[in-house]
């Protein structure tokens, strides 16, 4: 009977091992660095690095991809908040977002060209995320990809 028990108990604790390892690699498989795509153009934008803090989600731009002629190191002069006047490069645009039934919300996201904040959904699909701004019942979605070593 003994034997038995601590069996059920070694089966028990390697699942809750198991089911917590499984849930941290799910909340750490969309950290890191993105490559934000426009979805107008199809143009690469930005490289975003998304990280984890307290438990909610955010990302910084880290690096931009400027046409010829375009100010390799803008401000976002469109902000009327604590941004405005503030270098892009650096800049945290995906604030607080935390995770419910797969995606992660309930948080925001900026667009610095506008200079405005957007409600926000990301969620990983096929490799790729999916990162939506609502205003009201309106909503965009980007799709984000992981960049190319040579892009970073």
């Amino acid at each position: 009977m003994k034997k038995m028990l601590s069996i059920f108990f070694l089966f028990v604790l390697t699942l809750v091992s198991a089911t917590t390892l499984f849930a941290q690699d799910d909340n750490e498989s969309i950290l890191g660095q993105w490559k934000t795509i426009d979805d107008e153009t199809g143009k690469p934008k930005s490289i975003v690095n998304l990280y984890l803090e307290d438990g909610k989600l955010y990302g910084k731009i880290i690096k931009l991809f400027r046409e010829e002629g375009e100010d390799p190191d803008p401000v976002c002069d469109k902000c009327k908040d604590e941004y405005k006047g503030k270098k892009v490069i650096g800049m945290v645009i995906v604030d607080g977002l935390t995770k419910v039934d797969g995606a992660w919300t309930n948080g925001r996201i900026l667009d610095p060209k506008k200079g405005k904040w957007y409600k926000a959904k990301i969620w990983e699909e096929d490799g790729k995320l999916k990162v939506r701004g609502y205003l009201a019942f309106l909503f965009r979605t980007q799709e984000w990809v992981r960049p190319e070593k040579d892009e970073l």
